[in-house]
């Protein structure tokens, strides 16, 4: 027997659960039948939120807690979710969650099924062993809108793929946080300061390994890094930024060229004209002459 309690709802409230018909479509649908959207909604300030399935539910259960606090239950657990953590509730398990009766939650909440949701689930027990607190950020609420609003205002075969493939991407930014979130936030930073400074540093010559010597990193992981979110390894890119400056000082400076090679950090003004020649197409002559 499944118990729900809400008290008549709740103050802002939004939900939608999709026809039957429509559920049966997406199901049969090649792109949507690994992954749709059964329910969704929004429970803002939840007091008196309560729902017990004891037999499950026929699809998994997202929970996003963005204030408040709730608990959820299953498999002789107990999950407590504070603001911005979620958990997933499996397929076909009797389970419980009710909002605090002294901060109530406020939640994001999805149902769904599909052909790679078992597979997504166990990925999701792997990588968050317990609730992960996942950073706050309006484009993922926005993400979550969108998805609820495609849903709301038609049921044309595009609008219901697209719908259900932000759904997935969506769910799968809860999943993978560990790898598409707190470390790539972090590795973002890393690439964010050695360009810092590679700027501030434009006037000298340094190799990999002064960089990777400044930050306490290896070498090779540094280079790879690197290469992976820029496309250049550390030293074409630190060249780039050098000739880039020196463009800059032919098309705005009287410098010399060979002035301009000593201020990038280059001893030898036909080895600079040689790496300028090669990056830019012009030698440095010929592109003051152009501009």
């Amino acid at each position: 027997m499944e118990k729900k309690t809400s008290n008549h709802g709740f103050l802002g409230q939004k939900m939608i659960v999709l026809p039957n018909s429509i559920q049966q479509r997406l199901q049969k649908n090649t792109i949507t039948k690994q992954f749709y959207i059964t329910d969704i909604g929004f429970y803002p300030r939840a007091d008196g939120h309560f729902v017990n399935r004891k037999k499950g539910s026929k699809e998994y259960i997202f929970i996003y807690s963005i204030e408040g606090q709730g608990s959820v239950s299953f498999e002789n657990m107990t999950i407590q979710l504070q603001p911005h953590t979620y958990c997933i509730v499996p397929i076909n398990t009797p389970h419980s969650y009710q909002a605090s009766k002294v901060d109530p939650w406020s939640i994001y909440w999805m149902h769904f099924r599909g052909e790679l949701c078992a597979a997504l689930y166990q990925r999701h027990l792997k990588v968050n062993k317990t609730p992960n607190k996942i950073p706050f950020e309006n484009s993922r609420i926005g993400q979550f809108s969108q998805i609820f609003e495609m849903l709301s205002s038609e049921y044309t075969i595009d609008h219901l793929e697209f719908a259900n493939l932000l759904g997935l991407h969506f769910i799968s930014s809860f999943v993978y946080i560990s790898v598409n979130g707190l470390k790539t936030h972090n590795k973002k930073n890393l690439i964010d300061s050695i360009t810092s400074y590679l700027d501030k540093n434009i006037d000298r010559t340094l190799k990999t390994e002064d960089i990777a010597q400044k930050f306490n990193y290896s070498a090779s992981y540094l280079l790879t890094l690197f290469k992976k979110h820029t496309g250049y390894s550390i030293i074409q890119f630190f060249n780039l930024k050098k000739m880039q400056k020196a463009c800059e000082y032919l098309k705005y400076s009287d410098l010399s060229i060979k002035e301009i090679s000593y201020r990038l950090g280059f001893q030898d003004p036909f080895y600079f004209s040689r790496i300028f020649k090669k990056t830019i197409g012009q030698s440095p002559s010929e592109y003051r002459e152009e501009v």
